[in-house]
């Protein structure tokens, strides 16, 4: 192995004539949190997960990072992995027995399940609830698109839940997969540092975080909220629950009604 793999905590699978070669075992038979990534570039990987918190905690083995290769999966003398859609139409489409083939090796290396993800823009978006709900799992697997997209057969027979990182088209999903795992990371025990942290943050109860600030006191004319500088810790609260209810009602209007609603929900004689 690599100095690089194992800094990293990572496992690859990489092209062998031994067919035995891709029975590695998985970072999850060990229990720990595993973000099973299926690509056609595994060297992306870790990429910016590599770095930092994250980085840190990869290197320390709190989560591990198992990459396979679609392409050693691939047809013929070149590994083919695409062809033309069927019906006709531009771009190609990865092919459902390489894909399914990856995914198959997948499951075969879980010890016990994870949820099945493909990452593609037409699926439902990434939110912090989703990235609690991996957290809270022993890891996730992770099929990135590529081409035009995936074969409908390999999503339905799988059952894939299509994930989407916003309303734009990625070239693939390799970046949208470590956004994905750098929210989920964060959230595991022991990664952060102070977990009073995350309760505070933005998206954590349905609002969007309250202003930040730091020393100089003074800065370019303009200067930090008294209240914060007043050492009174009720009023600090108030100040950042009702910056916080401000701050959702301007920029984000559709989090702002759903946060009303949920309220109205709980209490509704409120």
């Amino acid at each position: 192995m690599s100095q690089q793999s194992k800094s990293h905590g990572r496992k690859s699978i990489s092209a062998n004539s031994q067919p035995r070669a891709l029975m590695t075992q998985s970072p999850q038979l060990a229990g720990v949190w595993t973000a099973q990534i299926l690509t056609l570039f595994p060297e992306a990987f870790p990429g910016v997960l590599g770095e930092s918190l994250t980085g840190r905690a990869l290197k320390d083995g709190k989560w591990a990072l198992d990459t396979i290769d679609l392409r050693l999966f691939g047809e013929g003398k070149h590994r083919n992995v695409d062809d033309t859609p069927a019906g006709g139409g531009a771009g190609m489409v990865l092919k459902p027995n390489v894909a399914g083939a990856a995914l198959d090796r997948a499951l075969a290396q879980q010890k016990t399940p994870l949820p099945m993800v493909c990452l593609s823009p037409r699926g439902m978006p990434f939110t912090q609830a989703k990235a609690r709900a991996w957290a809270n799992a022993g890891g996730v697997t992770m099929l990135c698109g590529r081409f035009e997209g995936i074969d409908q057969r390999v999503i339905d027979h799988y059952q894939l839940e299509e994930i989407s990182l916003g309303d734009f088209v990625l070239t693939g999903g390799e970046i949208a997969a470590q956004a994905m795992i750098d929210a989920t990371v964060r959230l595991l025990p022991d990664i952060l540092g102070n977990e009073a942290s995350i309760a505070e943050e933005s998206h954590m109860a349905g609002l969007l975080e309250h202003p930040h600030y730091t020393r100089p006191a003074l800065w370019n004319g303009r200067s930090i909220p008294d209240v914060l500088q007043s050492g009174h810790h009720i009023n600090i609260a108030k100040w950042r629950q009702e910056m916080s209810h401000q701050v959702t009602k301007e920029k984000r209007p559709d989090l702002w009604a759903a946060f009303q609603n949920a309220l109205g929900e709980k209490d509704p004689k409120g």
